[in-house]
């Protein structure tokens, strides 16, 4: 299936940003899902953004990277880091 170019769905910018999040952490998907007591299939599902991830789940994935909740809905957290990639 291919995607549209259209913008990024709510699902979608969360999960982009809680691999970002993570991985600039240098947290294995393992661990974080160890740490926020989900499934490392669940969490790799969100990171896709192949899971429509509960308010409740998402509050646990951010409190387990210890950042804001905040900061992994908002579609302008990463934009500079995406412009240097680019």
């Amino acid at each position: 299936m291919e995607k549209s170019n259209a913008a990024a769905s709510h699902r979608e910018i969360f999960g982009k940003n809680l691999r970002r999040v993570r991985r600039l952490k240098e947290v294995s998907q393992e661990d974080l899902a160890l740490t926020s007591g989900l499934s490392r299939t669940y969490v790799s599902e969100v990171e896709r953004g192949a899971r429509n991830v509960s308010i409740d789940n998402m509050g646990l994935l951010a409190d387990a990277l210890g950042v804001p909740l905040k900061d992994l809905v908002d579609p302008a957290m990463f934009a500079e880091v995406d412009t240097r990639l680019n």
